[in-house]
């Protein structure tokens, strides 16, 4: 059925279910079914001999069932995982317009460097002798990333932004515990605005977490964080630019306000992509700021890892540093696996990091360069705010219409009285072959729509984007409903019920029981 602009539109009458084809199939976009649904679990796409008598060591651990996995022949395994694959969506089929999240490009040149010999096929546990380049390369890689924040160590071990989190938080833990302060300075000051992962990270530690409200700007004001400010607050943990996507202009007070009350300034460093080549955490009072590395330095995000989050730490948090790291004495370098010293922080995770993202990282750094990194900074901040005026006649922005950093925030103002949620406007999206932004975060919005493009896109794709939502845009606001409401149409799933799959998920599969 077309609608009178030509757009395909489901009938508003009729519940349409995704088999509506003999095979379930779409054109080439194939049904797939759960993989033990497929195969049978009495055969195997594998011949083995019956292995010679022998006794089993595993005691009363040895399994006495059959393991119950598919058998199936090396197309079929091939094909489901292919077909599954074309499911999902990535940066690599489309513009991924997560807030926050910095869904870039990850160019190839740094996927080649990865996959070189002699830093793909390396182990951990190797002799540290036949492993000088890795181990030169993990020296460069924190080299540039101390050059690039100004900072003056860095732990390169935490294996993700919020592990990164628990490394800076527990070196400033370590540093007050030093001083003698550990039973007084117990509450960590986080803005409204922030990360759920900083509340977390310093409540997992043992603080206490207090909350800063955001100014009407969106931003955090000295005096509120002064009003706080104790001889018990031992840090601060901000971001900047921040989750509603704007730079916070008076950090360098806040600072102050922290190291004149004896606390430590912790910089949440999710938006360093924003900054890069502009600003260094540490000509702002920074004392700790992790770094996504998939975020800045265009590593994999998602899937499940592999991450990273490099730690920065300011001259007061120096010695606090965890092990491993790298130490170069003459041209001799070798990695320091043993805590050294009484402030030492001790051991945070098993070897070094991740070798494989601190690869990609480099490679990036060094084709970009630092005028090369300087303008993706630039762009990051240019293409936000081209989304941010192609929309902002139509969309409302909670902080008013003004600059942005590396994404735009918008909140549901806009579709008061229009019958449509900012959750029905994601899923339209996806009708339109987009994944949804950013919903409902940063909390301190109503109705939050986070829109990060990234510097990664050309102008004819942030165009045919900015064209996408203004047409969804203003069918909301002519009230049509039923484009919004059943969406996706067109995506292999129809919508889920969200709230009962977090609430009770099925993570185990059982056999269907037979039609009677």
């Amino acid at each position: 059925m077309l609608n009178s602009q030509g757009r395909p539109t489901a009938p508003a009458s009729a519940e349409i279910s995704w088999r509506d084809t003999f095979t379930g199939n779409r054109g080439l976009q194939l049904e797939e079914a759960l993989i033990f649904e497929t195969g049978r679990p009495d055969v195997s796409g594998v011949d083995l001999d019956e292995p010679a008598p022998f006794t089993s060591r595993l005691g009363a651990l040895a399994r006495d069932e059959e393991i119950g996995l598919p058998g199936l022949a090396e197309p079929e395994a091939m094909r489901h995982y292919v077909r599954l694959s074309q499911k999902n969506y990535a940066i690599d089929s489309g513009l991924y317009p997560l807030g926050s999240c910095t869904m870039k490009h990850n160019p190839r040149l740094n996927e080649a460097m990865a996959r070189l010999p002699g830093f793909a096929d390396i182990h951990p546990l190797q002799p540290q002798s036949t492993v000088t380049g890795a181990l030169a390369l993990m020296e460069a890689l924190a080299h540039w990333l101390l050059t690039l924040t100004n900072m003056t160590a860095v732990a390169m071990s935490p294996k993700a932004g919020a592990h990164g989190e628990y490394c800076g938080m527990a070196a400033i833990k370590a540093a007050i515990d030093a001083k003698g302060e550990g039973a007084t300075r117990r509450v960590v000051l986080v803005p409204e605005s922030a990360h759920g992962t900083n509340p977390a990270t310093a409540a997992s530690i043992g603080f206490i977490v207090k909350a800063v409200p955001a100014g009407a700007d969106g931003t955090v004001h000295p005096d509120a964080v002064r009003a706080l400010m104790g001889p018990d607050v031992a840090a601060i943990m901000l971001t900047n630019p921040n989750t509603c996507g704007l730079f916070e202009t008076e950090i360098v007070e806040i600072a102050q306000i922290l190291h004149e009350g004896g606390g430590y300034f912790y910089c949440d460093g999710a938006n360093f992509n924003a900054i890069v080549g502009k600003a260094r955490p540490g000509d702002l009072g920074v004392d700790a700021m992790h770094i996504n590395l998939h975020k800045t330095f265009s590593t994999p995000h998602g899937g499940g890892g592999p991450g990273s989050g490099p730690v920065v730490l300011s001259a007061r948090l120096a010695p606090f540093a965890p092990v491993p790291f790298v130490r170069r004495e003459g041209d001799a370098l070798s990695l320091v696996e043993h805590e050294e010293g009484t402030q030492a922080l001790g051991r945070l995770t098993a070897f070094h990091g991740q070798m494989g993202m601190f690869v990609r990282a480099l490679s990036y750094i060094l084709s970009h360069g630092s005028d090369g990194l300087k303008q993706a900074s630039e762009d990051a901040v240019l293409n936000a705010n081209y989304i941010r005026v192609r929309l902002s006649d139509l969309m409302s922005l909670p902080f008013g219409d003004k600059p942005c950093m590396h994404e735009v925030l918008f909140d549901d103002a806009w579709l008061k009285d229009t019958g449509v949620t900012t959750l029905d406007f994601a899923k339209a999206m996806i009708d339109e072959g987009y994944h949804p932004m950013t919903m409902y975060f940063p909390l301190v919005v109503h109705g939050a729509m986070l829109i990060e493009p990234t510097e990664s896109e050309s102008l004819a794709s942030l165009e045919l984007f900015a064209m996408t939502l203004r047409d969804l845009a203003m069918s909301a606001l002519r009230g049509e409903k039923e484009r919004f409401e059943g969406a996706p149409y067109f995506a292999p799933r129809r919508r889920l019920d969200e709230t009962k799959a977090a609430r009770s998920p099925v993570l185990r599969w059982a056999p269907r029981k037979p039609v009677e």
